[in-house]
């Protein structure tokens, strides 16, 4: 009988090819440098290929279309700018600390993290799992994060931040690995940027775009926010159940039990799951709280001059309301903390408070190391115009591929999601985008609605996985602070577990957007797929 190591077959048959696979990219990913030096060379690179490509007189002319829905479309030349000039190379020097201190996830991230650990340690986020997970399967809890996630792109930017932050503490809370509760979170928010049961400024922002393409190509069918509604609302549940079962079937097993490096997060134990009275009495209050709270924020909102609104009497696209997204969810998380830590005896003064607020900043301090690179790379990036010659010239394949009808809609998606890798702000591509295939798309009988929404699913579900997303430093920051014994943490951990989300998400809405079009229904309320 030959010799057969009984465990080692069976932890083979554990590890299927997608496991494996992720493993390999993982390890060859973190061979890589400290992403502080990846990010520095990045720079470097970026700098030299800036002086080649300008002295090489490189450029791209387009029809560039405009934020304001009133402004015509018009023609616009982008040359690459040589940052070895002398000029830039003042500029860069001279707003180094400010490329640095304005580089938008530091405020957002600092912040956010500040009010939702004083909710964490206060214990209101481990009473309120408690809570749900008795009776509650664990894919259920991950199908609840997920869909929080993706609808907290109403708040924008800063949903990315929350939702895998929730994910984190929701999942250590019960007792699970929290990097999976944070890849959830953060997958959802992120990679399904473009879904949402709920419309958000960003509808509004694209709608706005699409409205000045129409109206200087003379098109006349109906642009509005809520164009692409159907479809963004019946792919929020879609995508929820996707990143559940990814994040169930892979993740969680791949990452295994979570042993805690920090001696300080003890893991809490699932069997002794009950509520003691002083939590009880901490949900209650808390409860109380968020319905006070909800109730002020409805008055400063609802009225026709309330606070919130802009001079217009509007709350879309732009708003107090949604330029303070941050500073109502910052006070939120503190305001109902407190109530929940007075009730419940987890804070005794004000001294609490500050020290839970300063245990958040500590988990983020590695992120603030990395974004000094990143925030130049990022910045220098656009400034050398080489992310706008790469779009454009992206677009010009795709027109010469010679495909119509719904082929060539799904080939857009894949124009899209590629593009994404270099330009993740999706106003700005889409501004680029716009005018070339709202027009030729229409021309096929495609509705701008239908050609709007390709571009959103592209746009969304590589978000991810882009080495030149602001947000990567800040998920790593975040796993950096669950790090268990003996594991390593980098980019090509990061870029190695989501790409199974990113390549399904995208295959996944791929193959449902197409049989949106096949059925030919509306794409939201008076925006159908085919123009009659």
């Amino acid at each position: 009988m030959p010799n057969v190591n009984y465990e080692a077959s069976q932890t083979s048959q554990k590890t299927g090819g997608i496991e494996r696979f992720i493993k390999v990219i993982e390890t060859a990913g973190n061979k890589l440098p400290h992403p502080v030096t990846i990010f520095t060379y990045l720079s470097i690179f970026i700098l030299i290929l800036s002086y080649f490509m300008a002295k090489a007189g490189v450029s791209v002319t387009y029809v560039a279309a405009s934020r304001n829905a009133a402004e015509a479309a018009k023609e616009t030349t982008v040359t690459a700018v040589n940052l070895l000039s002398r000029t830039q190379l003042q500029s860069i020097t001279i707003d180094f600390v400010k490329t640095y201190i304005t580089f938008f996830p530091i405020g957002l991230v600092v912040v956010m993290m500040m009010g939702v650990t004083v909710a964490e340690k206060a214990g209101l986020i481990s009473a309120l799992m408690k809570k749900l997970v008795l009776g509650a399967p664990d894919y259920l809890v991950t199908f609840i994060v997920a869909l929080v996630g993706i609808c907290a792109n109403i708040a924008s930017d800063a949903g990315i931040v929350f939702a895998p932050a929730i994910g984190g503490s929701v999942f250590f809370a019960l007792g699970r690995h929290p990097i999976a509760g944070i890849l959830a979170g953060y997958v959802a928010a992120y990679g399904g940027f473009s879904a949402n049961a709920l419309i958000a400024g960003t509808d509004a922002l694209l709608a706005g775009v699409t409205q000045s393409v129409t109206s200087s190509f003379g098109i006349d069918v109906p642009v509005h926010p809520l164009m692409n509604w159907y479809v963004m609302a019946a792919s929020t549940f879609m995508l929820a159940f996707i990143v559940t079962i990814i994040t169930e079937k892979v993740i969680s097993p791949l990452l295994g039990k979570f042993e805690p490096e920090d001696p300080e997060l003890k893991i809490p134990d699932r069997s002794e799951f009950r509520l003691e009275e002083n939590e009880k009495k901490g949900l209650k209050a808390a409860g109380i709280a968020t319905v006070v709270f909800i109730a002020m924020l409805l008055l400063l909102t609802v009225p026709q001059n309330a606070f919130f609104r802009n001079e217009a009497g509007g709350l879309l696209p732009k708003s107090p309301l949604t330029q303070s997204i941050i500073f109502i969810l910052f006070v939120f998380f503190v305001f109902v903390g407190i109530i929940y830590g007075k009730t419940a005896g987890t804070i005794a003064s004000d001294k609490d408070i500050a020290k839970y607020m300063q245990s958040g900043l500590v988990g983020v301090a590695g992120f603030l190391v990395v974004c000094l690179p990143a925030s130049m790379f990022i910045s220098w990036f656009g400034k050398s115009n080489i992310s706008t010659i790469i779009a454009v010239r992206g677009a010009q394949f795709l027109q010469s591929l010679n495909l119509s009808g719904i082929p060539l809609l799904l080939m857009f998606v894949l124009l899209s999601a590629g593009m994404n890798l270099f330009i993740t702000s999706g106003t700005s591509k889409w501004l680029i985008l716009a005018p070339i295939f709202v027009p030729m798309f229409y021309m096929m009988n495609l509705s701008p609605a239908a050609t709007q929404m390709a571009y959103r699913i592209g746009d969304s579900t590589t978000n991810i996985i882009s080495p030149v997303s602001a947000y990567l430093p800040v998920v790593l920051g975040m796993m950096e602070k669950y790090r268990s014994k003996g594991q390593e943490i980098g980019i090509g951990t990061v870029i190695s577990l989501t790409l199974p989300y990113s390549i399904t998400l995208l295959i996944c809405w791929m193959l449902f957007f197409g049989l949106w079009l096949l059925l030919g229904l509306a794409m939201g309320p008076g925006a159908p797929v085919f123009i009659n």
